[in-house]
């Protein structure tokens, strides 16, 4: 197999969900023009300048992230707000999560994806 390709991304003063589609696309591997959705080639993504990200006041109130354990009680609610307080990582890695589809290969995808808080790399 040949050597696994890099793809880098600034994030710097772009929208969240441009960021995140864009990595989510290079991340299952459809920027190489060879794909195949059969054959395993994942490039390495690297977003750089997270922080500088372009998040919109009145979508971080309206998003909401809900998880449910199956009891009662169980529910827990979180608004996207309080989720870029703590880190603006962890919302655009929810983020990409969402755009890539839900089958076997989803953990080893998630796992060429690195995050870099300022111009690190």
């Amino acid at each position: 197999m040949d050597t696994k390709k890099e793809i880098f991304i600034d994030a710097k003063g772009k929208k969240l969900g441009r960021v995140a589609s864009e990595a989510a696309f290079a991340l299952r591997g459809k920027t190489s023009a060879d794909f195949l959705p059969h054959r395993i080639s994942f490039p390495k993504v690297f977003i750089k300048n997270v922080d500088g990200l372009n998040l919109s006041e009145q979508k971080l109130k309206k998003t909401f992230f809900v998880r449910y354990s199956g009891y009662p009680g169980g529910q827990k609610i979180k608004s996207a707000s309080n989720i870029a307080e703590v880190s603006k990582t962890a919302l655009l890695k929810k983020a990409i999560l969402g755009m890539i589809r839900r089958n076997k290969l989803k953990s080893k995808m998630i796992k060429n994806l690195t995050l870099y808080h300022g111009d690190q790399k």
